[in-house]
């Protein structure tokens, strides 16, 4: 399958079956983000654009009563509003406006790091390219056709949405002992203890002991004696919680 390489830190993207963006980080931590497709960020904008409407709305019926003054202070508003809501929120909520924020999307450089101000800038003062010739025709046709689901402004400040990854719980183990294991064990192995004594609630006694039983010999234990044994290595290789 055909890789498209970023302009930063080695990140690739893989179309179009496969939208994940990967990027290695310089301490060789492989991030992989989700790109957000374009109906996504089409109803976060929505949502943001009636916040907007409602704030200005507000802001106009009592601007009003000032006259000719408030006339004045309402154009202020408006170029402020709707050149700074976005760039001040991206910037200093961690790259969620507040559409974005519901539809659980963010805005991140190339290279999976928080926006910054020039960047966030510039993407949203190129909306202006992006809505020709009407209705952000470019911009979606953009979308559409870029791996990434990049719209221009994207494109220029080298940016992305993508979906906000939900922090994962912490693995739930029945009470035990913590236990070293009797002999080195690999990567997989340790993944797949701690796998079974995550799991063991979610499956039969008869599978849980089937499963147990294969670990016994190694572990030295009978089998029914395995599965308190694997429950005591994965709290030792989990930790303290």
């Amino acid at each position: 399958m055909p890789q498209i390489s970023a302009t930063r830190r080695n990140a690739v993207l893989v179309p179009p079956v496969d939208t994940r963006y990967q990027i290695e980080t310089p301490e060789g931590i492989d991030l992989n983000l989700r790109p957000a497709g374009l109906v996504v960020r089409s109803l976060a904008f929505a949502i943001d654009l009636g916040l907007r409407g409602l704030l200005l709305g507000g802001l106009f019926m009592l601007l009003v009563w000032l006259g000719r003054l408030g006339m004045g202070l309402a154009a202020i508003l408006l170029f402020l509003v709707n050149w700074w809501y976005m760039v001040l929120f991206e910037v200093l909520n961690q790259g969620r406006s507040p559409g974005k924020q519901l539809m659980g999307l963010r805005v991140v450089a190339d290279d999976g790091t928080p926006v910054g101000w020039s960047a966030s800038l510039l993407r949203n003062l190129l909306r202006f390219a992006d809505m020709l010739p009407f209705g952000y025709c470019l911009g979606a046709i953009s979308c559409l056709q870029h791996p990434g689901f990049k719209r221009l402004g994207d494109l220029a400040a080298g940016t992305l949405v993508v979906y906000r990854d939900m922090p994962h719980p912490r693995p739930r183990l029945p009470a035990a002992e913590p236990i070293t294991p009797p002999f080195a064990l690999t990567l997989v192995e340790q993944r797949a203890l701690l796998s079974l004594a995550e799991r063991q609630d979610e499956l039969s006694a008869e599978r849980v002991a089937e499963l147990a039983g294969i670990a016994a010999p190694a572990l030295g234990v009978t089998p029914a004696m395995a599965m308190a044994r694997i429950n005591g290595i994965a709290r030792g290789l989990l930790g303290p919680t």
